[in-house]
């Protein structure tokens, strides 16, 4: 027969109250994108059109080369003016989408029904934009060329936010500018409703502390997440801080 002891609780020496505290989450990235990223639309139109003239033969002198035309066509004067103008609310966005859904509902009406109006119809049938699949693929082709670009550029100017720092890598041997974090404070705005609808992105403002200069970051993917997760972050160290002080 053995003699069995209840096992008694271990306690700790000195102040561990930091255990207790919450992990500070991994650092944030941020890259701040040119505008020409917005342009993967027009990207997936040209494909598109290069697929659909492959399959029917990739005549452009055929009627059939209109359909792929005006659809890229479209495509590419809404993406242009997503660029070009800023639709920082719903009712502009609300607005611009019913202009262009009554165009397109004309355009349609006068080009299927030709009794419709006879002038208008004849004028129509006179626009025919047409290509063939070699236009198409050369589009798409240049265009991942500079998005291809645009990625690697990035890998050499990108922002770093830490729980106590926020670092700035920039240049091709990797300069590195440091900022304090701690009192960091950040602001986001989302001033294109297209713009975030596309790839989630906004600006978003950093404030670091004892720096008298807003360090602004245009475009920023998935703006919410970044911004949440830095907002976690920063909490995270000022509970850690306030802990370790208790």
């Amino acid at each position: 027969m053995t003699d069995e002891t209840p096992d008694t609780p271990q306690v700790a020496s000195g102040d561990d109250s930091s255990a207790l505290a919450p992990a500070t989450p991994g650092p944030v990235f941020l890259v701040s994108y040119p505008k020409i990223v917005f342009l993967y639309p027009t990207v997936l139109a040209a494909l598109f059109g290069a697929i659909f003239m492959w399959v029917n033969g990739n005549d452009s002198a055929q009627s059939y080369a209109r359909l792929p035309g005006i659809i890229f066509l479209l495509v590419v004067l809404v993406n242009f003016v997503v660029i070009a103008f800023d639709f920082p609310r719903a009712n502009s966005l609300v607005l611009f989408s019913g202009f262009v859904a009554v165009s397109v509902t004309l355009w349609m009406l006068f080009d299927m029904n030709p009794t419709f109006a006879p002038w208008i119809t004849k004028q129509l049938h006179k626009v025919s934009p047409a290509a063939n699949a070699s236009f198409y693929m050369l589009y798409v082709l240049m265009m991942l060329f500079l998005f291809t670009c645009v990625m690697i550029s990035r890998r050499f100017d990108y922002w770093e936010v830490r729980g106590n720092e926020l670092l700035h890598h920039h240049g091709i041997l990797s300069d590195l500018e440091r900022f304090s974090a701690p009192n960091l404070r950040i602001d986001k705005e989302i001033n294109d409703i297209f713009e975030y609808m596309l790839l989630r992105s906004g600006r978003l403002v950093l404030h670091p502390s004892q720096e008298r200069r807003a360090i602004v970051l245009e475009n920023v993917f998935f703006i919410n997440q970044k911004e949440e997760r830095i907002t976690k972050m920063l909490g995270a160290l000022q509970v850690r801080i306030r802990t370790d002080h208790s």
